[in-house]
């Protein structure tokens, strides 16, 4: 098996529309376009010799590189230091507006620091998954691949006196193009990427290679420079920031969960999943993190994509679906790319995502308490909105007492999961306060009754006597650490009896060394082979939760840990291994919005401290 980069090796760049993952060996692993959920056209993440690839880096030489971004963007320099020179390769992608578009730029500009450096460029691109033939024009001014649903050109720059890769440089080879470029002090050269152009190839020259630069570079600073965050933490917090914008698809403002496909949560495992959606969950968890730094417009984006999705569902009066599109569109038939081997053998790789179809009463909460939270800050709900929030509370007041799939996404079978009512109770609570605080129509009196039903019976059978815990769901004594969201969203004081013992059992058994397993996968059988790392989002809750209970320096500790374990870029997947590897999808947008969440917690509570 051709060797993999290791998931933390790669940077993300976006165009806030898709995104792509760029090596510290200078190849393009991942993009798909034109949209965050489309076919890859580069996948070598999940197939190093089938998906597709874009590499430049230093040829036949020996070199170490290093990677960064330019401060306050998502602008990816990676570096390469050799005894003969010093060379960078900078990626970027253009903002496009907020208009949906098949035309997408991924810019590639490569210069030589100090001395010389040879650069060697790989341009292997494989549409829809690799399932796609494709025909190469090499023209007088570029090259043109076309499959029979895409086009992609490849533009190059030049500098003022000459061009770097003339035609006759390039060469066809593998169902692509490469080429050699000799570059000395100062010079600099470059390739644009594009998908469905609208002009055929031609040279960039370098009056518009700097204003895309320049663009791009001026968006994100102007656009970080709206955070209000100046707390202890800023440098990670922001960088998070960005990762969550760069995760927003524009056109509707829908926040997806990761940029990936099929990276396992087990190197050689089964556990591979889409994550090129929008979660009801994990998108209205955040608006709070958007709200708390500053970011209304890109809350209220959101909050816009969420109230059309709660409308289809009042119009046909069935269940909020637990993920959609990022258009809002529901269909995400699950399949096996078969061709592919996965990421360092890790099979199956899937696309589309089963746990669509799930009953996830947790997401309700979740919904209820973004709008609630948006509320609060100023974003008030149209009538109508109000109205269809109305009919999805009375539908929830008919529906909360049954098993669902819960949080984790379980496939062995429903259960009476206790988060799942957590959040039920979330919901109703939310709805109450807004219509009271506005004076608005509704059911009140229904929506109490059930609310308080609920948490008797939270209260009354899911806290197991023997563990003195809350537990994953009624018919076990298996621990949860999504409960450790009890405290952070009211259902229970942090410094109440229960709650400090259930704490303590999560301690002993689901925290190592700071990091928090979400549960025990052999005591509480998922319905999928195979273990997993610690869940960092879970790790994350953990500092919010130290923290409510009075345990400041335990939760700064946490904290702390918890930032080595990013990447030289400050990301983070899904989950850690236990050597520190990031797995599963990456970068992962619930890992980044408790990660701010946690910041903005510690900061909150240490200066209230007295």
């Amino acid at each position: 098996m051709v060797a993999y980069p290791s998931v933390e090796a790669h940077g993300l760049v976006g165009d806030l529309q898709t995104a792509a993952l760029i090596a510290d060996n200078g190849s393009l692993d991942w993009f798909c376009a034109p949209r965050f959920d489309s076919p890859s056209l580069f996948g070598a993440l999940l197939d190093r010799e089938r998906g597709g690839h874009f590499r430049i880096a230093p040829y036949d030489v020996d070199y170490t590189s290093k990677q960064l971004y330019l401060p306050e963007t998502p602008i990816l320099i990676t570096r390469f230091m050799s005894s003969e020179g010093v060379g960078e390769v900078i990626d970027f992608m253009p903002v496009v507006d907020d208009r949906e578009t098949d035309r997408h730029r991924l810019v590639r500009i490569f210069r030589v620091i100090r001395g010389t450096m040879r650069f060697r460029l790989d341009c292997q691109p494989r549409f829809n998954y690799g399932r796609d033939p494709h025909e190469i024009e090499i023209q007088s001014e570029g090259v043109l691949f076309r499959s029979p649903t895409l086009t992609l050109t490849l533009h190059p720059a030049r500098q003022i006196e000459r061009r770097l890769i003339e035609k006759h440089d390039l060469e066809l080879h593998g169902g692509g193009v490469g080429a050699f470029a000799t570059l000395g002090e100062g010079d600099t050269a470059g390739i644009v990427l594009e998908t469905a152009a609208e002009q055929p190839p031609h040279v960039i020259t370098p009056a518009e290679l700097r204003s895309m630069f320049e663009e791009t570079r001026n968006f994100w600073r102007g656009w970080l420079n709206r955070s209000r965050y100046r707390g202890r933490w800023r440098e990670m917090v922001e960088r998070s920031a960005i990762t969550l914008k760069l995760l927003t698809y524009a056109p509707t403002g829908a926040l997806i969960a990761a940029p990936t496909a099929g990276l396992p949560e087990l190197i050689g495992g089964v556990r591979n999943w889409d994550y090129r959606y929008t979660w009801i969950r994990d998108a209205s968890l955040s608006v709070h993190a958007l709200l708390g730094l500053g970011f209304t417009e890109e809350a209220r984006g959101y909050l816009h994509w969420l109230n059309e999705r709660i409308q289809e569902s009042a119009d046909s009066a069935t269940p909020l679906q637990v993920m959609y599109r990022v258009d809002g569109s529901a269909d995400l038939d699950e399949e096996t790319l078969g061709h592919f081997e996965g990421y360092r053998g890790s099979r199956p790789v899937r696309i589309g995502n089963e746990a669509a179809r799930q009953l996830q009463l947790d997401i309700y909460g979740a919904a209820l308490d973004a709008i609630h939270e948006a509320d609060l800050h100023g974003l008030r709900g149209s009538h109508e909105a109000w109205l269809n929030t109305v009919k999805m509370m009375d539908w929830l007041c008919d529906h909360w007492d049954q098993p669902d799939e819960g949080i984790w996404e379980n496939r062995s079978g429903r259960q009476d999961f206790t988060y799942g009512r957590l959040m039920c109770w979330v919901a109703l609570d939310r709805a109450i306060r807004l219509a009271q605080r506005h004076g608005r129509p509704a059911d009140t009196r229904c929506w109490t009754s059930n609310r308080d039903a609920i948490y008797r019976q939270i209260m009354d059978r899911s806290f197991h006597s023997g563990r003195r815990a809350f537990v994953q769901h009624h018919s076990t004594d298996v621990l949860d650490a999504a409960l450790l969201a009890m405290p952070s969203v009211g259902f229970i004081a942090p410094d109440d009896p229960m709650w400090r013992s259930t704490l303590a059992a999560i301690d002993d058994e689901l925290v190592c060394d700071s990091l928090v397993y979400r549960y025990n996968p052999i005591a509480s059988p998922d319905g999928l082979p195979g273990t997993e790392g610690t869940f960092s989002m879970c790790t994350f809750w953990y500092v919010q939760a130290l923290a409510r209970s009075g345990r400041l320096d335990d939760a700064r500790l946490t904290f702390e840990k918890m930032l080595t374990y990013s990447t030289h870029l400050g990301l983070y997947s899904e989950q850690l291994a236990p050597h520190g590897e990031q797995i599963g999808n990456f970068p992962q947008a619930f890992s980044h919005l408790s990660l701010i969440s946690a910041a903005m917690t510690l900061d909150q509570l240490r200066d209230v401290r007295p």
